[in-house]
């Protein structure tokens, strides 16, 4: 019995150490009751503009630094957190083709009123910038893809642990209220990341994922 003991011990203590790990230690404060956005929102017909603004930046970024030329993710964050503000956007085709919510850090806070961006190891908040989606792996949300920062801005996003992945408390649908907040990471519904997960994984290319307010 004393051997069957000691692996039960053994299966235990991996269990704990593997549930602990930097890398899936993410939390995320519950969602606010509060019905309207602490921050001055953006409307959608200037979202809708703004995105086009900044799918045609990111059609010379991508085609000069080899990235999937055809979609990319763009999270607009001066809009209200229950609108959908995370566009997939088909540059072949000049349009948004789905969108979801998304949340941003609340920078250690209880609850983030507003908006504050940060970079530094440990600060909880989101980092403006453009992003490099890589390789996929299964956390403690289940799937979630790494991010790698590609400027000034957000270039310790790796060291942070700050990844795509999701969570139930983001809605799959708008919402009037705000919604969870996160430690930095972009989370999203858990049927959104279903719809994010073929266009990476077939994606022969890197996918940018651009965040910008």
């Amino acid at each position: 019995m004393k051997p069957f003991r000691l692996l039960l011990l053994l299966l235990l203590i991996s269990g704990l150490l593997a549930w602990w790990s930097p890398p899936v230690r993410e939390a995320l404060t519950p969602r606010h009751t509060v019905a309207i956005a602490p921050n001055p929102a953006r409307s959608i017909d200037d979202a809708g503009k703004k995105v086009a603004k900044k799918a045609e930046e990111a059609r010379r970024y991508v085609r000069a630094n080899r990235f999937n030329d055809q979609i990319v993710f763009l999270i607009d964050m001066q809009m209200a957190s229950g609108q959908p503000r995370f566009f997939v956007y088909h540059l072949g085709k000049d349009s948004v083709i789905n969108s979801g919510l998304v949340t941003h850090g609340r920078c250690n806070e209880n609850w983030l009123e507003g908006r504050k961006y940060g970079n530094t190891v440990g600060c909880g908040c989101t980092s403006l910038g453009k992003y490099k989606i890589g390789y996929p792996y299964k956390g403690r949300f289940g799937l979630a893809y790494k991010l790698y920062g590609l400027e000034a801005s957000n270039n310790k996003a790796f060291d942070r642990f700050v990844v795509l992945h999701s969570h139930e408390c983001v809605p799959e649908i708008a919402t009037a209220e705000e919604i969870c907040q996160s430690d930095g990471c972009p989370t999203v519904s858990p049927g959104f990341l279903q719809y994010l997960k073929p266009v990476i994984d077939r994606s022969s290319k890197p996918v940018l994922l651009w965040i910008y307010e």
